[in-house]
């Protein structure tokens, strides 16, 4: 086998599996698991009218690069998105339609890490805590995962004025996660605008996941393709990913697109010709009606509110408690992640997940992880204010 499969770290919900199993919940209360960030509110009607009216076309195989309209709307709603000229980006030139963007990121990592760059192995740098499929891209890749501690005190995100030269020369991709996943920050326009100037300065290539753009409290996040247009409009070392999942809660359509640099996405395409899972027909049509379609994303940003109103209400002044501007998770300080999440288990049948399994060790022996857990807050009101009042009793 591979010898590199033994460098992959459990996924964080085996793990959690491993931990909590061996419990028995506390009885006479109904187990509540607020550990997956899978949204929870019923897709739009409209996803669904689609998909039904196209139901005929499973039976044909669908192109790599999906369809014309697919790729036209998720253009559109770039353009609209993020306030681009029109021409700015190129459907057929800058966008890949995936099936989901968990294996495109992954893929991704297998376009642009070439073994002979450096003396040394290359380098991807992953922010930590850190989505865990960007660790095993770089481990699958043949290159070296960096973890950058994204802390408290930095706005939970990476240090960039820490990276030093031989880091910089070695990189040959940077995950970022914008907003910040599992903190909920946002990355301000000077930070993108400084981590695009080293990517182009050192020719790494910015890997931005962007898929917790759409769900945010008050102002809309700046996203890479801004800071790209503010720059003349070249998406050279850029590659930007969105879902669906999490903007319309179609977690299992596996529906997404990366959009950047135009070389790396014609080697891209070429790649998951071979390798990727094409996007079936009528996911396509279905996913271009709801990337035309921005008033059911409002819906789901008014549910989430409803949420931290309550989140707000009972942990305020607890647990460094802060209401996050994007993204649906609480990251909670109890002390010791793994076991508060015993204790809350045992306790009061609520499962949470412990930062530690979200974060890697790094080069001095810490893991910032360790004193948090993570609570998606996913559920209808009833139910995540219980499981809150639970957790608050109990902690």
């Amino acid at each position: 086998m591979n010898p590199d499969l033994a460098n992959l770290r459990n996924s964080p919900f085996v793990a959690l599996r491993s931990l909590l199993d061996p419990l028995e919940p506390a009885p006479n209360l109904s187990p509540l698991a607020l550990t997956i960030g899978e949204p929870q509110n019923q897709p739009p009607q409209l996803m669904k009218d689609v998909l039904i009216e196209n139901d005929h076309l499973y039976g044909k195989y669908p192109p790599g690069n999906a369809t014309p309209e697919l790729r036209a709307a998720t253009c559109n709603w770039l353009n609209r998105r993020y306030q681009l000229p029109e021409g700015m980006i190129d459907a057929d030139a800058h966008i890949t339609p995936a099936n989901g963007t968990k294996e495109a990121l992954y893929m991704l990592a297998q376009v642009i890490t070439d073994p002979s760059r450096t003396e040394q192995k290359p380098i991807f740098l992953i922010p930590n805590p850190y989505y865990h499929v960007y660790h095993a891209a770089a481990v699958m890749a043949g290159a070296e995962p960096v973890f950058l501690n994204a802390t408290k005190d930095i706005n939970f995100f990476p240090d960039l004025d820490a990276l030093d030269e031989d880091t910089l020369h070695r990189c040959t991709g940077f995950f970022l996660c914008n907003p910040s996943n599992p903190q909920g920050t946002i990355a301000g326009k000077a930070y993108l605008l400084r981590a695009l100037e080293l990517a182009r300065k050192y020719d790494f290539t910015l890997i931005v996941d962007e898929c917790y753009t759409e769900i945010y409290n008050a102002e809309a996040p700046v996203g890479i393709l801004e800071v790209c247009n503010e720059l003349g409009g070249s998406l050279d070392n850029v590659m930007s990913f969105h879902s669906l999942s999490k903007r319309s809660s179609g977690a299992g359509m596996r529906s997404g697109f990366s959009v950047g640099d135009a070389k790396l996405t014609k080697a891209f395409l070429n790649l998951r010709n071979f390798a990727g899972a094409a996007v079936p027909l009528p996911i396509c049509a279905a996913s271009a009606a709801l990337w035309n379609d921005d008033d059911h994303v409002q819906i789901n940003r008014d549910r989430y509110s409803t949420n931290f109103d309550i989140a707000e209400r009972i942990l305020s002044g607890r647990f460094e408690f802060y209401r996050p501007p994007a993204g649906f998770f609480l990251w909670l300080n109890v002390g010791d992640g793994v076991a508060a999440t015993k204790k809350l288990w045992t306790d009061c049948a609520v499962r949470v997940l412990p930062g530690e399994y979200l974060s890697g060790t790094d080069a001095n022996g810490v893991n910032p992880g360790i004193p948090y857990i993570r609570i998606a807050l996913v559920f209808d009101p009833e139910m995540t204010e219980e499981a809150l009042i639970r957790l608050a009793n109990s902690l």
